[in-house]
């Protein structure tokens, strides 16, 4: 006998429900940068956007409700500012750090 389970019975996965404080979304956003894809990074912004409250982030963005819902939109192009924007109204900043070992 087999207790086997159905797709449909599974619940679907939401990363914002994981993002509970500014320590899992910085190592999440740490994560998807160091894999360096772009549409990622738009769709782990989402994610985060989602957690902390998209009409909350708009606001605070200066982006409103549209922009950043386009902005985040999976398969956007957005001008880096715009992320910029975002990642300031979450309360982050993106930092360079040097991997070489050549000076």
């Amino acid at each position: 006998m087999s207790n086997s389970i159905h797709v449909q019975q599974l619940s679907e996965f939401d990363m914002a429900e994981h993002l509970r404080n500014d320590e899992d979304i910085a190592e999440y956003l740490s994560l998807v940068l160091q894999d360096g894809d772009t549409d990622e990074l738009i769709r782990a912004l989402g994610h985060i956007a989602k957690a902390r409250g998209m009409m909350q982030l708009a606001k605070e963005s200066g982006l409103g409700q549209e922009g950043l819902y386009n902005t985040l939109r999976v398969g956007s192009h957005p001008p880096f500012d715009s992320i910029m924007k975002v990642l300031k109204a979450l309360h982050f900043d993106l930092k360079a750090v040097c991997h070489s070992t050549e000076h």
